[in-house]
């Protein structure tokens, strides 16, 4: 994804990319997940969550490093199939003991509205619809390396569409088999979930049989295990493609990249392990995502898209975009701290926008930006159907929009 930047603006502004998507994935994503999973390990088993945190990292980082992206694909497969399945079964146990959905509806009630007032404090409908979570959307879908890298690693287009078209079906389940059991763990155990990141494993704990929690937490572990191996191998291949290649050894070959690349997924796992007990200060893992991504996602997204639909979008436009989303965004934290985020990432990128529309219109390019072609060999027909089936994982998202409006 730094790559684009390169081809459509200049090397620093993919370096820049590049930078701060490395950051963000140590202190943010690798950090989080890390401490997740270390907290399900305290809940559960009662292993001390700084152990937790290393065992974990050891774990990935060592696979992460044997098996490459190969390996990284398949433990996905293996472990989100038996995640899936785990998520179905405590939910099913969940409505067991609520008694049925009946009373589940009951107690759930103004809790499964997806349309919410338009000053709430973490997702006004306003932000919903035409404002700031458009923002993380597409920056975390679309342009963050940790998703696209799979996607880009198909064989063709064919089938990475088809990819993207099961993954968006599975998407459509999710709320029934995270934000169910999160309701009912509110209720059931309410005295029991002390920190909100607590509620699944507490969950597990209580209501799977023993048997059945080894291997619910199997598939827990593995997700977590498939989440750090993903990011660690595409935080990798950034510093070693876009940073190592592009800046220090201009002429390294494929086996002195992927060297280079063994030893800074084990650099960033030991980083990631020490950064990882400080997420334990923040409310909940989803508002320390939610923050730090702020700084740099609404950036990252502007740039994107006037490079792809301004074709007179200047170098300089794009990088000082970049740079200047981190203090607007500090700012309207500092000074707005009881407005939702997404207005925050929504402000901030209509700043950003403004900046970048004033710079083109003042030094717009002289002719437009001519990308590369695609790599001979790569099948770029489309899958049969695509459109449809795109319709269909849209219609279905507003279906879920309708039904618990």
């Amino acid at each position: 994804m730094p790559e684009y930047l390169e081809f459509r603006y200049d090397v620093r502004t993919r370096t820049l990319m590049a930078g701060f998507i490395l950051a963000a994935y140590v202190l943010v994503a690798l950090a989080t997940v890390l401490y997740s999973g270390a907290l399900a390990l305290e809940s559960i088993f009662g292993l001390d969550l700084g152990v937790g945190i290393w065992l974990i990292g050891a774990l990935a980082g060592g696979y992460t490093i044997y098996g490459g992206l190969k390996a990284v694909v398949w433990s996905d497969l293996i472990q989100g199939v038996a995640l899936l399945l785990g998520g179905v079964l405590v939910t099913v146990l969940g409505f067991r003991a609520m008694g049925g959905l009946g009373p589940f509806l009951e107690a759930a009630d103004g809790k499964l509205h997806t349309v919410l007032p338009w000053n709430h404090p973490e997702m006004p409908w306003i932000a919903v619809f035409i404002g700031g979570l458009w923002i993380p959307n597409i920056f975390y879908w679309g342009l963050n390396q940790f998703i696209s890298q799979r996607t880009l690693a198909a064989r063709s287009l064919a089938d990475g569409q088809r990819g993207l078209f099961l993954a968006g079906f599975i998407k459509l389940f999710i709320p029934f088999i995270i934000i169910f059991p999160g309701i009912m763990a509110a209720e059931l155990f309410a005295d029991q979930v002390t920190n909100p990141d607590q509620a699944y494993p507490v969950m597990m704990r209580e209501l799977l049989p023993a048997g059945l929690t080894g291997l619910m937490f199997a598939a827990l572990f593995g997700a977590v295990m498939s989440s750090l191996d993903s990011m660690l191998n595409s935080a990798a291949t950034i510093f070693s493609v876009d940073l190592y290649k592009r800046h220090l050894r201009p002429e390294s070959s494929s086996r002195r990249l992927m060297a280079v690349g063994r030893v800074t997924t084990g650099v960033l796992v030991v980083v990631a392990c020490l950064w990882a007990p400080l997420v334990a200060r923040a409310p909940s893992v989803f508002e320390y995502i939610q923050m730090f991504w702020g700084f740099i996602s609404p950036g990252i997204v502007a740039a994107f898209l006037f490079g792809i639909f301004g074709r007179r979008t200047p170098p300089a436009a794009a990088f000082g975009g970049m740079v200047l989303g981190i203090p607007v965004y500090g700012l309207l934290l500092w000074a707005l701290p009881e407005v939702a985020f997404l207005h925050h990432m929504a402000i901030t990128f209509l700043v950003i926008s403004a900046f970048i529309v004033v710079v083109t219109r003042a030094r717009p390019l002289s002719a437009p930006r001519r990308l590369p072609r695609a790599a001979d060999g790569v099948d770029l027909t489309p899958a049969t159907g695509a459109g449809l089936w795109a319709g269909c994982v849209i219609a279905g998202a507003a279906v879920l929009y309708i039904i618990f409006w």
